[in-house]
């Protein structure tokens, strides 16, 4: 422990005694704890009041303690200092073309590298996984009666003493091989890769200059993102991160309730403890909207994501919603973009994804990339845009239900003949390994992509998207259909059509009613298959007769030239 954190350690239990010995000064302790939230006159006042009720041998010790409180120095003992967050007008943001107004920031182009990549795999990775319970743990552990809350008391204790932060130290990722998984997620098709650099849970897993709370200080004690990124880049992989940090300070209000039934009922969830308070966020019943509307909140979320931008130079940032915060959030998208161009000798590399949600930050066409969770479009789209799933659920959990290879890549090519691009999340176990189900998966997916693979990559849409009986409704958390052989989904590149077949036909042919006659044909192959096809072309369609060895039960891609 540094000599400055182990001093304020020890202050702290000290003040602990005082404030719960049974001696005389424990209501003086709490009297000053409930009166410092008024005035600095009137805490100055207070202070001094208090400290005549003290005897004099703690007098010293409760006297730093209430000072650093009046000053503003720390909150309570127990945080170490850190950077103090400055406003983004103060900030030294990239000079460039972008600038935080719509007009400005529409001048936005989606790089090429994003439009050839097609397929990205995240890892939605942090401390929330060490319960293996899925997503959203540290909000749901708050929640009496739910399913989180329930396993939260049964395994670890009640809220009110054993809470997130004590989740935290609990995450080792001792078994975690970033260089051993990532040529893994190349193999498997990825060309770009996504690291969760910060959840809604306010825990940063970078080296972190504005947040105490990070990994490099705390849990693995690592570099999550500075790790993945060397690993990704080794792979030759573009990299980038999510941030969901927005939400946070609603989304953990949750920490500063108290059970209303039960044994434990009124007594205040440990986020109620000012000592965690730069975890937990201040209590604020009201801060109910997804991006709150407080301006230190704000600056904060600003400051701590510029450090990331700038530290890392991602060429993708990620935020869970629309863009925060007005033009706090859009001063942040022309600092990425302004610090990309000047990162890469005048040439835009940076990809901003953002989703276009109800009553959720704010979103505008062709200022960033849009990105739709768990769903799909309907038709193709004019602009480039991104799809985010998850193998799983988001953080691992116990019997769970996974996605089958077949699931994955039937979704990909969907999305990919509509312009747009996959980002999936691979789940792990806590310790950084992998589920028997993701491992399997991407076995899957290498074997597919290995044939397929250039039916993907570097394509872009045909005149129509597909065909078949398969309806996509599109939008946000609509991504299980039942795609079959009947269903066919085109790609182009370099003067070759491909026809994607979401399955092998039980009767051994297909018919592709968009290349009816007159359409000139010149050839026709099977991706995978060294046998010469026999096709004829109909008013009906191009039938083509499929060879007797299946070559992928998944789907099937045909190389057409027109």
């Amino acid at each position: 422990m540094p000599q400055g954190e182990k001093g304020q350690a020890e202050l702290m239990a000290d003040v602990s005694c005082l404030k719960y010995a049974q001696s005389p000064y424990m209501m003086a302790a709490e009297k000053f704890e409930a009166e410092s939230d008024e005035n600095a006159e009137f805490q100055l006042l207070s202070l001094c009041e208090t400290i005549k009720m003290i005897p004099t041998k703690p007098r010293a010790i409760f006297t730093t303690f209430a000072l650093a409180v009046v000053l503003n120095i720390t909150a309570i003992a127990a945080e170490p200092t850190v950077a103090t967050p400055t406003s983004p007008e103060t900030s030294k943001l990239a000079q460039g073309p972008f600038k935080s107004d719509w007009k400005s920031l529409q001048q936005y182009r989606c790089p090429d590298w994003f439009r050839d990549a097609k397929f990205g795999i995240w890892a939605h990775w942090g401390p929330q996984v060490v319960p293996r319970q899925g997503d959203w743990y540290a909000r749901n552990m708050y929640e009496e009666g739910s399913d989180d809350y329930k396993h939260h008391v049964a395994t670890y204790g009640h809220p009110s003493k054993f809470g997130y932060k004590d989740i935290i130290p609990l995450w080792k990722a001792e078994k975690w091989e970033p260089d051993r998984l990532m040529e893994l997620y190349r193999k498997a098709g990825a060309r770009y890769f996504v690291a969760q650099a910060v959840h809604c849970d306010n825990f940063d897993l970078w080296d972190s200059k504005f947040h105490r709370w990070n990994a490099v200080q705390m849990g693995p004690k690592r570099d999550m993102v500075g790790t993945w990124k060397q690993a990704a880049l080794k792979q030759g992989m573009r990299f980038g991160v999510s941030e969901h940090l927005g939400y946070s300070r609603c989304w953990f209000q949750t920490s500063h309730g108290a059970d209303k039934t039960g044994p434990l009922a009124g007594v205040p969830y440990d986020g109620a403890d000012a000592r965690w308070r730069t975890l937990y966020h201040p209590a604020d019943p009201l801060d109910c909207c997804r991006y709150s509307d407080a301006p230190d909140w704000q600056r904060e979320w600003f400051n701590r994501i510029e450090d990331l931008v700038d530290h890392y130079q991602p060429d993708l940032l990620y935020s869970d919603g629309g863009i925060p915060f007005g033009e706090i959030g859009r001063s942040l998208v022309a600092h990425f973009y302004n610090e990309s161009i000047r990162a890469h000798g005048g040439r835009l590399e940076a990809v901003y994804t953002c989703k276009l949600m109800k009553d959720s930050g704010e979103f505008e066409e062709r200022v960033s990339v849009q990105d739709v969770e768990r769903g799909a479009m309907r038709e193709i789209q004019p602009l480039p845009w991104q799809t985010d799933t998850s193998n799983g659920d988001w953080y691992f959990r116990e019997n769970d239900r996974y996605k089958t290879a077949a699931q994955v890549i039937r979704l990909l090519a969907d999305v990919v003949s509509k312009n747009g691009n996959m980002l999936l999340n691979i789940v792990q176990y806590p310790d950084g390994s992998l589920p028997p189900e993701s491992a399997t998966l991407l076995k899957e997916l290498a074997a597919w992509m290995s044939i397929n693979g250039e039916a993907i990559h570097g394509t872009r849409p045909w005149r129509v998207y597909g065909e078949g009986p398969t309806v996509v409704a599109g939008g946000h958390f609509k991504e299980e259909f039942p795609f079959s052989a009947q269903d066919i989904r085109f790609t182009t590149k370099g003067g070759r059509l491909y026809a994607i077949a979401l399955g092998w036909p039980a009767n051994g042919k297909v018919t592709i009613r968009s290349l009816a006659s007159p359409t000139a044909i010149k050839f026709v192959t099977l991706l995978g298959c060294t046998e010469k096809l026999a096709w004829t072309q109909t008013g009906k369609g191009l039938e083509i007769t499929l060879p007797k060895r299946k070559v992928s039960d998944i789907a099937i891609t045909f190389e057409i030239k027109l």
